[in-house]
């Protein structure tokens, strides 16, 4: 079944009143600048698990090559299976100079002209000022337009197929590493190492980055567990990465962002529901594609549209039981997310207690850094 856009999600009174009470500092904290990772760890599963229990309020670190000793047997693991698109592109203005844009490949939207021709136009991240108006080139070729601004975001209306427009990422684009990652990797390692190994459907310009640490060995030692697993989608954009705001949170929504879930894997997900297997979300991408689509997985139905569901405490998960996921920026939706699961979980530690504790320890953050599973 298929919708343009997921219904909203209703939130009780009370949550109204803590949401309008929030705000992005309450996800501020301090972080020691030589914990943010610059390159994953190899191999990937050599990175740090750090596994807190809610209901002993037990916390352990370990590697992320030991997960299957922290899932009970019989769970369900979600991984979601977007892949990342080299869509930062370095363009020329017909002045000569060069802008480099990031192109939220995610947002991809077609309009009929009135002759009954199409216009293809995306959206995307400049790095210098542009003009509505102006053209863009490559090779000497103008290959699109500018055509609308809103604050730091454009619109652009392509001369060149879809088709030739990803052609010119793969070959001349660059991974979007996040810029708080300072490395010496070339491209050809950053499409490796900047991607999930099971990734298959190109639509992100940023990684599931919880899903970086496994290997076969990993998905190996989980299957001899009896833990099986299935895969969603959610194609990242800017609703994962942007940085909590007032404006934000007054909503209650993030930028849309398309997601899907098979028939098949909906199917499997509410047997595990039903028979009380534990549903094992990786990623806080996988974790929202479940909670935005869990009228439908009830129902054993696929799904496909698009989601700007942002999860805030309080907020009861209808899908999810554990999760695992990385350490994240701070004053950001994700970090929220985590906030709201803990709490949902009865945790009797806060994210901050977590994160102090991870900074004693020295785990990497962010996008190259370590893992934790909260189950």
């Amino acid at each position: 079944m298929e919708r343009s856009i997921i219904t909203d999600r209703l939130i009780s009174f009370s949550s109204c009143v803590i949401i309008g009470r929030m705000k992005p500092e309450d996800y501020s904290y301090h972080l020691p600048q030589e914990l943010i990772a610059h390159t994953p760890a190899v191999p990937r599963d050599s990175a740090k698990l750090f596994v807190y229990s809610t209901k002993t309020n037990e916390i352990v670190i370990d590697t992320f090559s030991h997960l299957s000793r922290y899932i009970p047997s019989g769970s369900l693991l979600v991984l979601n299976d977007t892949q990342v698109v080299p869509a930062r592109l370095e363009l020329m203005k017909l002045t000569g100079g060069s802008v480099r844009v990031l192109f939220l490949v995610n947002e991809w939207r077609t309009v009929v002209r009135a002759d009954g021709g199409q216009n293809e136009l995306i959206k995307g991240l400049p790095d210098r000022k542009l003009t509505v108006g102006e053209q863009l080139y490559f090779n000497h070729r103008a290959i699109m337009d500018v055509i609308s601004q809103k604050n730091e975001e454009f619109s652009f209306r392509l001369h060149i197929s879809v088709e030739e427009f990803e052609k010119l990422c793969q070959v001349h684009g660059q991974t979007p590493l996040p810029p708080y990652i300072h490395s010496d990797l070339n491209e050809e390692n950053a499409r490796v190492q900047y991607q999930t190994i099971f990734a298959s459907k190109p639509s992100s310009v940023a990684a599931p980055t919880a899903s970086l640490h496994f290997t076969e060995n990993v998905f190996q030692s989980l299957m001899e567990k009896g833990i099986d697993r299935t895969n969603v989608t959610l194609h990242v954009g800017r609703g994962t990465f942007s940085p909590l705001t007032a404006e934000s949170i007054k909503s209650n929504k993030l930028h849309s962002e398309p997601v899907q879930i098979s028939s098949e894997s909906a199917l499997k997900i509410n047997k595990a529901k039903k028979e009380g297997r534990l549903i094992v979300s990786s990623g806080t991408t996988a974790t929202r594609t479940l909670e935005s689509t869990a009228e439908y997985i009830v129902k054993d139905e696929g799904f496909t549209g698009d989601t700007s569901l942002m999860i805030t405490p309080p907020y009861k998960f209808k899908i999810v039981d554990a999760m695992i996921t990385n350490f994240h920026l701070p004053n950001t939706s994700l970090l929220m997310l985590v906030d709201a699961f803990l709490q949902y979980k009865g945790a009797k530690r806060s994210w901050r207690e977590l994160y102090d504790q991870a900074i004693r320890e020295k785990l990497a953050f962010y996008s190259f850094g370590d893992a934790m599973l909260i189950i």
